[in-house]
């Protein structure tokens, strides 16, 4: 399931680019891509794993950036 989510507080490109890499490397993501610009995070995840999946991208994020939110 590919869904586009806005992120809240998120402060520099060099922090999304540590999201993204990240996120990348979890187990049932597909795909993600995270835009400084924009502010958005774009994923890809299995259907079955879409929630507890997205709860543990909120907890990489906050290992990043302890300020950013995804906004559901």
């Amino acid at each position: 399931m590919k869904k586009v989510f806005k992120l809240e507080d998120l402060d520099c490109a060099n922090c999304a680019a540590k999201m993204e890499e990240a996120i990348s490397k979890m187990e049932n993501v597909n795909s993600v891509r995270v835009n400084f610009m924009t502010q958005k995070l774009t994923i890809d995840i299995q259907d079955d794993k879409f929630d507890t999946t997205m709860d543990a991208v909120q907890k990489t994020i906050n290992k990043v950036e302890p300020d950013c939110h995804i906004i559901r």
